[in-house]
């Protein structure tokens, strides 16, 4: 009988944070294992269970998962939340990556350098507003999910960006459908407890994370990708 799944990584939200929230809407109970040392990463390089020496790592039914959005994937089929047919798989899928895509923009941002600040911030709310959330707006007006008639993965993933969007003031005013959304999904008693004091949801702790994601790594100039 497989054990619980195991989430290997920081103790900050970054690539794990969509997992955290598609585990916790799929109501599949797991623990974490927060990297804190370089010694930490060295152990797991040399069990031999990160394909390409990257977390997050996730431990799940006897398999060591790396990369986001194949473990996002496997989550989503094991837990019936990545459509009904192949052509609702490849829906969630293109909505999936292009929250992905945007995401990541963000979740540079800890990284980047004062001078570099300006025009990242600027970038990702001229994608936000003019590529991706335009996409997303119209494919909430008058569903409940973005795929067919039943919750998946994109859906959970669209909810986490658009409450991370929320620190860039006026960006969502601007999507109505998208509140909406929010607000439905928000109903949903997983997300309401994901919400509460104590859940597994992480906080926006950037400093100590940055840090402590800079040591394990052995880096020692800010991130400018």
């Amino acid at each position: 009988m497989a054990g619980k799944v195991v989430l290997h990584y920081f103790d900050g939200r970054g690539k794990m944070e969509s997992i955290r929230w598609l585990l916790t809407v799929a109501e599949v109970e797991f623990d974490e294992v927060h990297l804190t040392r370089r010694d930490q990463y060295e152990k797991l390089l040399a069990d031999g269970v990160l394909m390409f020496e990257q977390v997050p790592m996730v431990e799940i039914d006897g398999m060591h998962l790396v990369q986001t959005k194949a473990i996002l994937k496997y989550i989503a089929e094991k837990y019936n939340l990545n459509g009904e047919d192949i052509k609702e798989r490849a829906m969630v899928d293109m909505y999936s990556e292009g929250l992905i895509d945007l995401m990541e923009m963000i979740m540079v941002l800890p990284f980047t350098p004062p001078a570099d600040m300006k025009t990242k911030l600027e970038g990702i709310e001229t994608k936000a507003t003019g590529r991706y959330l335009p996409v997303f707006e119209k494919a909430v007006s008058g569903s409940i999910f973005l795929v067919g008639g039943q919750l998946s993965c994109a859906d959970v993933q669209l909810m986490e960006c658009s409450l991370t969007l929320e620190k860039f003031p006026g960006i969502l005013a601007q999507f109505p459908n998208i509140k909406s959304f929010q607000g439905r999904m928000s109903e949903k008693p997983a997300i309401q407890r994901f919400f509460q004091p104590g859940s597994k949801r992480k906080p926006l702790k950037e400093e100590a994370y940055v840090k402590t994601v800079m040591e394990v790594f052995n880096l020692k100039l800010p991130i400018a990708s």
